[in-house]
């Protein structure tokens, strides 16, 4: 099963103007073919489908604490998409709809991915920048260790570069910090997976990495991370289970050459995080919807009631 806590992985800055364009192209990293869905659901069904998990605990382990780590990620690209297709934080709602005929939202059918705006509301979709469905065919589960890890490894070198090319057309704050963050524990994702491969193969794919080419102390937006030791950490995001990848992640293991030195260590439960950012209603989208006042009072007093 699986926990949820009301915040995001890392804090996201609120973006400087509303960019639906932004917004679309960051959409790549959500349901593009190496984005966050591509991964989440991967390692999820080979955490479920894995077999002699008593056996190969280290390995189960390990897959199915990066699986929860994953559902954030697909939360927090979510809100970086959902926070660029509405602009900066707003202090209230708006809770007057005006005059719809006046075509309030006529530059809106210009825009790169109308349907964010048309069908979700300006928020993110399980898809990728050009709108195309993301779906089950990007998922690899053949219940073979070494080709599944073997695959992850491949999946993930893929994302880092798809987050590398993502990040080259961004320049709002908000799509940036989704991708220096997303960098960073990519990294460490890849890396999992190539010494679970060596442990297993002997075969020293850590050797590989960086794929592609070029360290993160060149994007300024990780520098944070980095310092604060994110590359060499594997959350368990649980409370108690998932300790058995520390023989994986650990057991004398050092970071990758280019990032700051020092050992690898599995973390207890989950990153600290930070906020979720507030989306305020748009009355003339229809969201919350046109005329929210009645509802806005009824959950005034249904939170009363629960204090």
């Amino acid at each position: 099963m699986f926990l949820r806590i009301d915040k995001l992985q890392t804090e996201l800055p609120p973006p400087k103007r509303r960019d639906p364009n932004a917004a679309a192209a960051l959409q790549e990293l959500l349901g593009g073919k190496y984005g966050e869905m591509s991964t989440l659901g991967n390692y999820m069904f080979q955490s479920f489908n894995f077999r002699s998990k008593s056996k190969l605990r280290p390995f189960y382990s390990l897959v199915a604490a990066i699986t929860a780590e994953e559902l954030g990620h697909v939360e927090l690209v979510s809100n970086g998409v959902a926070m660029l297709n509405n602009g900066p934080d707003a202090e209230a709602d708006d809770t007057d709809g005006g005059d719809i005929s006046g075509a309030p939202f006529e530059a809106m059918k210009d825009i790169r991915s109308f349907a964010s705006f048309a069908s979700a509301g300006g928020g993110a979709m399980p898809v990728n920048s050009n709108s195309m469905s993301w779906n089950a065919d990007m998922v690899t589960t053949t219940g073979n260790v070494v080709m599944d890890l073997l695959h992850n490894f491949h999946l993930e070198c893929g994302a880092r570069l798809h987050k590398l090319r993502v990040y080259e057309t961004l320049s709002d704050p908000t799509g940036r910090e989704v991708c220096g963050y997303l960098l960073v524990r990519g990294s460490v994702h890849a890396h999992a997976y190539a010494l679970a491969l060596k442990q297993i193969t002997g075969v020293e794919l850590e050797k590989f990495l960086p794929v592609p080419n070029i360290n993160l102390d060149r994007i300024p937006e990780c520098q944070k991370y980095l310092q604060e030791g994110s590359h060499r950490r594997l959350y368990r995001f649980s409370p108690n289970d998932y300790k058995e990848m520390a023989g994986i992640w650990g057991n004398g293991e050092m970071a990758l050459p280019g990032d700051p030195p020092g050992t690898l260590e599995v973390i207890d439960g989950m990153p600290e995080g930070g906020k979720i950012h507030d989306l305020t209603g748009v009355a003339s989208a229809f969201t919350p919807d046109y005329a929210p006042e009645e509802m806005f009072e009824i959950a005034a007093k249904l939170y009363q009631k629960s204090r």
